[in-house]
């Protein structure tokens, strides 16, 4: 194992050369840096022969802005992580050329021709038809798999175990879970007009606090599966649209393709947490659309995909517990069942504070800041978080997805006329 040293535009082509010949020798190459993140570091390398492309992720030592120590073990279990998943969802996850444990870097494929769920909705493009089915798909056949109904309680008990993220967790248990509700370290950026909102809704609000304190729990504390751990849509690609046009009616092959990545806060959590990440994150998306374009077509699509994520999720998790053999034959279907309505009402409740932490933490969303001073921010960002809080504290009532989107959907119409 050779000592760990940061790459650079020069010395990544190197070293893609000699140490993991992914390159030939007398291969032109053209490197440049494409990550902007405070922890790693991301370098495309590309052939002027061949197009072949590479992405190389190397993790380091130290906090980018402030020269803090990280826990470098980050990007081993980033890697396993990727490596499990992509055995059993390989069309979800880009291919995974080598993992280089010396200088903790990642060699993967270069997906370009995917973009960047986030972005292609920020810019006006339609969320595909078949994002909800490729986001239940990955839970029921990536994640789901991973957990003690299909695994030996000794294999169970090792992946926990080799999945210890303590340090990347702690962010989530304090961004996500603690500061949006007191602001103890005073980090939470609140749009100027709604600080007495907060102060009534989140601060003062002891029956949510309690409902979330108990979601704090289950994340700490329910080493259910190997969940993602940051699964929003930064995290997730979609192939681009050969229709520039982004009619309701396109539908090419490419559009189907969706791939997974940075799955660094990877740990052995809750799954609905993954899954609340999703419908969070796509409720953002919603938010955002109708702010800039009002109620539509665009907006609808992605209502349809909150409310679909988790009835595709249970329905493809209730069959991958058909064809894969279970750990014990205790599992029946009624338990399975169970444990599947569990991890739905957990799903709901995680993306209630995940769409707080979002809306008042200090890591908002693009969406969020895009909207800038605009006056409609105030309202828009109530709604967000009264939609979020029913999720949390009702998120165990039957219907509770659908009834949470049509409040949605009637508040940014009666109170901002979308």
């Amino acid at each position: 194992m050779k000592e760990h040293s940061l790459l650079d535009t020069e010395t990544v082509k190197t070293y893609l050369v000699e140490r993991r010949r992914l390159f030939a020798p007398d291969e032109p190459l053209d490197a440049e840096e494409i990550g902007d993140g405070n922890i790693n570091y991301v370098f495309r390398v590309r052939s002027r022969t061949s197009g072949k492309s590479i992405i190389v992720k190397q993790a380091d030592r130290l906090l980018r802005s402030s020269g803090r120590p990280l826990d470098i073990t980050r990007s081993k279990r980033e890697a396993e992580a990727l490596r499990i998943y992509a055995a059993l969802t390989p069309q979800f996850i880009p291919h995974f050329y080598a993992y280089d444990d010396g200088m903790s870097a990642i060699c993967m494929e270069d997906i370009s021709y995917c973009g960047n769920l986030r972005k292609e909705l920020m810019a006006g493009r339609l969320l595909p038809v078949s994002f909800a089915e490729n986001a239940a798909s990955f839970l029921a056949d990536a994640v789901f798999p991973t957990s003690g109904l299909f695994l030996p309680p000794e294999e169970k008990k090792a992946r926990v175990k080799a999945f210890i993220n303590p340090e990347l967790c702690a962010i989530s248990e304090t961004l996500v879970f603690s500061e949006p509700y007191c602001n103890g370290k005073n980090r939470n950026r609140i749009t100027p007009g709604n600080e007495s909102f907060v102060k009534k809704t989140l601060y003062t609000d002891e029956a949510l606090k309690a409902e979330v304190a108990s979601l704090r729990e289950t994340f700490m504390n329910k080493a259910e599966a190997l969940i993602h751990g940051d699964l929003h849509t930064g995290s997730i690609f979609i192939g681009k649209s050969i229709d520039s046009s982004n009619s309701l009616g396109s539908n090419s092959a490419n559009e189907h393709c969706m791939k997974i990545i940075d799955p660094e806060f990877a740990f052995y959590g809750p799954i609905g947490y993954d899954l609340g990440n999703i419908i969070a994150n796509l409720y953002c998306a919603w938010m955002y659309a109708a702010f800039i374009r009002g109620a539509n077509a665009f907006t609808e699509r992605i209502a349809a995909a909150i409310e679909a994520l988790p009835q595709l999720f249970t329905a493809k998790a209730l069959k991958r517990c058909k064809t894969m053999p279970l750990s014990d034959p205790l599992y029946n279907e009624k338990y399975i069942r169970r444990r599947l309505a569990e991890i739905v009402a957990d799903a709901y409740g995680f993306a209630g504070t995940e769409m707080i932490r979002r809306t008042v933490g200090d890591t908002k969303t693009a969406e969020f800041d895009a909207m800038g001073s605009d006056a409609r921010r105030i309202t828009m960002e109530r709604i967000v978080i009264q939609t979020a809080s029913t999720l949390i504290k009702q998120r165990r009532r039957a219907g509770i997805g659908a009834r949470t989107a049509e409040y949605f959907r009637a508040s940014l119409k009666t109170r901002l006329d979308f």
